[in-house]
């Protein structure tokens, strides 16, 4: 990780702009932080263990409420969520003290996550309840940084342009009043005063502050994502793409390495690169800003990215589908070379039988022949790794599209019976509606009852359709273990969730961000289980998933 940090360093900082290269280079750095993110994940996750270790060890009233600080401070860009759950305690405790400014603080900080909730009206009538005559100094910034946050996000989202003009009439007035308050020189100042000018198109005035405060800025300090994300709103509105490609990917990589799951920069590259035709890079950083969306349950993110995402899945689907193509033209070449082989073979036995004939007769015949026996060596072992070329890729084809057609028919079934039962479920509670009901009705919707049985359902249907597939498999699976590490499924169970888990491997699912989706899981339970496995391992751990991904693999 050390390497990552200094290769983006080197890149930041020594590569000149005009550098065709250069975007492959900070690509390769993004590539790279995008595979190792759950590294920073856990070690935000560790960080925020112990402050909640911390605050359960002390006593003093003032000293939780500022670790409950550092608790919604980690939480704010990372799970939305938690961070109004510590907003709440804040509050609590604030209230409990008497005291106005931690009062008014937690109140703000409840109207932040609102805010990026998509919660603009509570947010608005929760800062209505903060006076700002009675704000101390230091939470000054803090006031106006969060009403400019929200009128300019409803500006974003107005449906008409009255209320936008109104909106951004709104955002300028808090703007302004940062831009007094704030000290020149400093960061924020900076990006408040960049973002004035963006507004009012003066392209060169904010690069010119912007390349100025790059040089006082280092790699590590998340800020630089703020500057980088603002440096691509430049040279977009200067309508050079390829610097603000490169300093979007800056942008992304100082968030992922921060562990911030709330963010703009990647999903703005990834159209980009949708654009430039790069479409599997578009497609994984899509996908990347989906995940950490949903995990921070960023909802209005959520929104914004699934605007884009199909029009960038569907590209990805038909360049799949052109790959498909090729790879059929491929076999259809390899099956002519093979017939074209087994012709010049014919015609090298026939010669071969002319040869020995003359052999007797003629002595330098035999070294002909003795280059022909070899020419038809090389021409056998050429036509037998064809062939094995040829079954290998048969044999695959064949697994993928019999696990595909099973999958795809259990898929449609059970979304039939779902929508059944979806359908069932909406006339009981039309019944209990129309009979007036209201409690039983409220208890009706509260409850967890019906998702939890369908949650048992579906993975009843998986566990039933994977061991229709693999009926061996949990035998098979043990094979692989230490024989008393071996792992059985309870009398009323097909599959645990140790088995489910490489259940899902064997199918090609591997990543452990999909793995603890579909089962419900955190990544970091996913992750311990996957390791507890490979631990319990006959042979090589390191080759342990790979011999899972063998078992039940079509023969000849």
């Amino acid at each position: 990780m050390k390497k990552t940090v200094l290769l983006f360093f080197v890149i930041f900082y020594f590569l000149p702009l005009h550098c065709e290269s250069k975007n492959d280079s900070i690509l390769k750095v993004l590539d790279k932080t995008i595979r190792e993110r759950s590294i920073y994940t856990e070690r935000k996750e560790t960080r925020i263990q112990n402050y909640k270790e911390l605050c359960k060890s002390l006593s003093d009233k003032e000293q939780v409420y500022s670790v409950l600080g550092r608790l919604f401070d980690e939480y704010r860009y990372f799970n939305t969520d938690s961070a109004f759950h510590y907003a709440t305690l804040k509050l609590e405790l604030a209230e409990n003290l008497h005291n106005w400014e931690h009062i008014f603080d937690a109140r703000m900080n409840i109207a932040d996550i609102m805010s990026l909730t998509g919660m603009y009206k509570e947010a608005l009538d929760m800062m209505a309840s903060v006076h700002s005559k009675q704000l101390p100094e230091y939470l000054r910034p803090y006031y106006y940084h969060l009403y400019r946050t929200m009128y300019g996000l409803m500006a974003d989202y107005a449906i008409r342009e009255k209320e936008k003009i109104q909106y951004d009439k709104i955002v300028d007035t808090y703007r302004d009043s940062l831009l007094i308050i704030k000290p020149k020189g400093t960061i924020e100042h900076t990006l408040i005063d960049v973002e004035k000018l963006l507004a009012g198109k003066r392209y060169d005035e904010a690069l010119s502050i912007l390349n100025e405060a790059k040089g006082k800025i280092a790699p590590s300090d998340h800020n630089l994502a703020f500057l980088s994300f603002s440096l691509a709103q430049v040279y977009k509105g200067k309508g050079d793409k390829e610097k603000m490609m490169w300093n979007l990917a800056v942008s992304s990589i100082s968030d992922l390495q921060s562990a911030v799951k709330e963010y703009v920069s990647l999903r703005e590259l990834a159209y980009a690169l949708y654009e430039s035709g790069d479409i599997d890079r578009a497609y994984t950083y899509l996908k990347c800003s989906m995940e950490d969306a949903r995990s921070c349950n960023a909802r209005q993110r959520t929104i914004e990215i699934g605007a884009i995402f199909p029009i960038i899945d569907k590209a990805y689907t038909q360049k799949n589908e052109k790959q498909k193509h090729e790879i059929v033209l491929g076999l259809l070449g390899i099956s002519v070379l093979s017939v074209i082989l087994l012709i010049t073979i014919f015609f090298l036995y026939k010669q071969m039988r002319k040869v020995a004939v003359a052999r007797r007769h003629v002595g330098e015949v035999n070294i002909e022949l003795s280059k022909l026996n070899k020419e038809l060596k090389d021409v056998n072992n050429r036509l037998r790794d064809s062939n094995n070329q040829l079954k290998e890729t048969n044999l695959t084809l064949s697994e993928t599209n019999f696990i595909k057609e099973e999958y795809i028919g259990r898929y449609m079934d059970q979304c039939s019976t779902y929508l059944e039962k979806m359908d069932a479920y909406r006339r009981s509670l039309g019944k209990i509606a129309s009979a007036g009901k209201v409690d039983e009705l409220y208890k009706s919707i509260k409850s967890t009852q019906v998702i939890e049985n369908e949650l048992k359902e579906f993975y009843l249907n998986f566990d039933d359709t994977f061991l229709r597939l693999f009926p061996n498999f949990v035998t098979d699976f043990n094979r692989l273990l230490l024989e008393s590490e071996r792992i059985y499924p309870k009398a009323n169970e097909q599959l645990n969730t140790e088995l489910r888990i490489y259940a899902l491997i064997r199918l090609g699912i591997t990543d452990s961000v999909k793995i603890a989706q579909f089962l419900r899981y955190s990544v970091t339970t996913i992750y311990n289980y996957r390791t507890k496995v490979r631990n319990k391992a006959a042979g090589e751990r390191d080759e342990f998933e790979d011999k899972v991904m063998q078992i039940g693999r079509l023969t000849e």
